[in-house]
């Protein structure tokens, strides 16, 4: 006779045939927990996009109490409240979020109008439709049309999912060969809490829980860090004459002209002079070099004719004097030179 977990689960059956395999295992300790709300799943290997499409659902009010199913049974998943990431249909009335079947095009752009054409996976679906209550229920807006919980909706996009998307997807980040390889990334610390073929305690729907709690602690930490409850003119006010920290990168990155240059940061009783990049993510791609790239101490003091120069790194990004009277200086000269 087979077995079939589903109607096992709801007889209360409590002892499971020896030779059950991992996966119905897995599938029965699930449906015996469920209550009356699921959101449905594949099972076996997780990855990155389903593992965050069940954080973000999750953490809604509205399915906080849903019970997670891992499965490929259609006829489990069919009496699921919502299924992400397997199924074969993507319709948002129906609460249907696969994105695989290969008439599925959907990006930012067609569902949001936010101007990014990358093919969304299961992630960047829930993110269209349910990102803005997402990121209200976590900073406490209550309303969805404010206007910094709209910035970051489309920055946390741009700079945390649309990666996720991508690679999915397998689209690539960029043309050729990479030069080097990434350590570590959201969607590989994802894969690797996927429980390897001989872990004698095998159980994938703890390893999928660990997974989740990772997407979400490092969602809720970017959401938090990229947030923006000031305008641009509370950011100029703070910057003026103030001795504190301020994310300046994000928001001179923005501006296409601009007439300050460089910025001054004080550090470890050093001043120092940091060059403006010409994006957030463009590195030692500024818009003005320092001079005197790569000479330090007396040698630097003699060709700059700074008194207290200390160094200026060999790319020109960054450079310290021991007084800020002497940063500003060679911010001075670096403008009156570029």
């Amino acid at each position: 006779m087979s077995f079939n977990p589903f109607v096992c689960c709801f007889c209360g059956i409590k002892k499971i045939p020896r030779l059950l395999s991992n996966r119905y295992l897995s599938l029965f300790n699930s449906l015996r927990r469920m209550h009356n709300n699921w959101i449905g799943t594949h099972d076996g290997k997780f990855h990155c996009d389903e593992v965050f499409a069940c954080y973000m659902l999750k953490k809604l009010p509205k399915f906080a109490d849903y019970t997670i199913v891992r499965t490929r049974d259609q006829a489990i998943l069919d009496k699921c409240d919502v299924v992400v990431d397997v199924g074969g249909v993507y319709d948002h009335r129906t609460k249907r979020y696969d994105h695989h079947q290969r008439e599925f095009k959907e990006t930012m752009r067609t569902l949001t109008g936010l101007d990014f054409d990358t093919k969304l996976s299961s992630a960047g679906l829930i993110y269209a439709h349910y990102g803005k209550q997402l990121i209200a229920q976590i900073i406490g807006i209550e309303s969805e049309d404010n206007p910094d919980l709209l910035r970051a909706y489309e920055r946390l996009y741009k700079s945390f999912i649309e990666s996720v998307d991508a690679i999915d997807n397998g689209i690539n980040q960029f043309e050729g060969t990479p030069k080097y390889q990434l350590a570590s990334t959201l969607t590989s610390r994802v894969q690797y809490c996927n429980p390897a073929w001989n872990d004698p305690s095998l159980d994938p729907d703890k390893a999928f829980s660990r997974a989740k709690e990772i997407v979400g602690e490092e969602f809720e930490e970017q959401l938090l860090s990229r947030i923006w409850q000031n305008s641009c003119f509370s950011f100029w006010r703070s910057f003026l004459g103030k001795n504190t920290f301020l994310n300046w990168k994000r928001k001179w990155a923005l501006k296409e002209k601009i007439f300050v240059w460089l910025f001054i940061l004080m550090m470890l009783r050093r001043w120092r002079l940091q060059a403006i990049p010409i994006s957030e993510t463009s590195g030692f791609d500024n818009r003005v070099k320092i001079p005197w790239m790569g000479a330090r101490d007396k040698d630097l003091e003699e060709q700059s004719g700074i008194p207290g120069a200390i160094f200026v790194h060999t790319n020109g990004f960054i450079g310290g004097a021991k007084t800020k009277e002497g940063a500003l200086n060679m911010a001075i000269k670096t403008i009156e030179q570029g």
